[in-house]
């Protein structure tokens, strides 16, 4: 009994050191976050028009809250470099479509992975058949996203249209956050609207596959793809989705709480 007494204690005192050792590292994670909080604030200023539209009380909120999360998670690149605009781009499509939501918290994500352009479904950024932008980990890769720094900096550009890579990949996320992606984000939308937003969905794929939608095809892929390229659709071009699909407007502003 005494060895496996002493066993015991050193896993006991084990787990505390780890402990101890993560809680440090995030409060120096967080001490050097904030004596950036001048120079995070001039990156959003100019780089993204969603905060640039915000009130002085709205920016600030915007902003602590891109702390918190870049407080809570690991962006690291691969065959690229990580900077500080990177890292606002990353957070800053993080908060946009969960803004309206005082402070909901990503539990399904601690890595991000930034690569120098578009990727294959084997997560290789050489070689053939590399399509990919965005990526949601799943299996080996839970917890963790990829993005092609590429597209994550175009979804920011004058030149982005109606794509945000960051935005997509992040409704995902929301959207798996309730246990299944399936383009039905529950753990946002109010059962009484589930119903008539599968309809509508449904309504609008019809729409797209006759060519009557302006909607990018690829919504056409699944559910879950849908939700998110609407959502892009929704946070970069609203007065354009507005007046071309008014009750997919009225629709996505429910489901992220926006109001008029």
């Amino acid at each position: 009994m005494y060895p496996l007494t002493i066993t015991f204690f050193l896993i006991v005192a084990a787990i505390i050191v780890l402990f101890y050792l993560s809680r440090r590292k995030k409060s120096l994670r967080r001490l050097e976050l904030n004596n950036k909080i001048s120079a995070y604030r001039i990156l959003l200023e100019n780089h993204v028009l969603f905060y640039q539209k915000l009130n002085l009380t709205e920016k600030e909120r915007f902003l602590k809250e891109v702390v918190d999360f870049l407080a809570g998670v690991n962006i690291e690149g691969v065959g690229v470099e990580v900077n500080d605009l990177d890292k606002i781009l990353v957070a800053s499509s993080a908060i946009i479509p969960i803004f309206s939501f005082k402070n909901w918290q990503y539990k399904n994500i601690t890595n991000i992975i930034l690569y120098p352009d578009t990727f294959n479904e084997e997560y290789q950024y050489e070689g053939e058949k590399r399509n990919t932008l965005g990526m949601v980990g799943t299996g080996y890769m839970n917890g963790q996203m990829v993005l092609s720094k590429q597209a994550l900096h175009l979804g920011f550009s004058s030149q982005a249209g109606v794509s945000n890579t960051g935005i997509h990949e992040f409704v995902h996320l929301i959207d798996k956050s309730d246990g299944s992606t399936d383009g039905v984000p529950e753990s946002l939308l109010n059962n009484s609207y589930v119903i008539p937003w599968l309809k509508l969905m449904h309504q609008e794929m019809k729409k797209i596959k006759r060519g009557d939608s302006d909607v990018d095809p690829y919504a056409l892929t699944n559910e879950a793809e849908f939700l998110a390229v609407v959502a892009e659709y929704f946070f970069e071009k609203p007065s354009k989705l507005k007046k071309n699909h008014p009750e997919l407007f009225q629709m996505l502003q429910q489901i992220f709480n926006i109001k008029s």
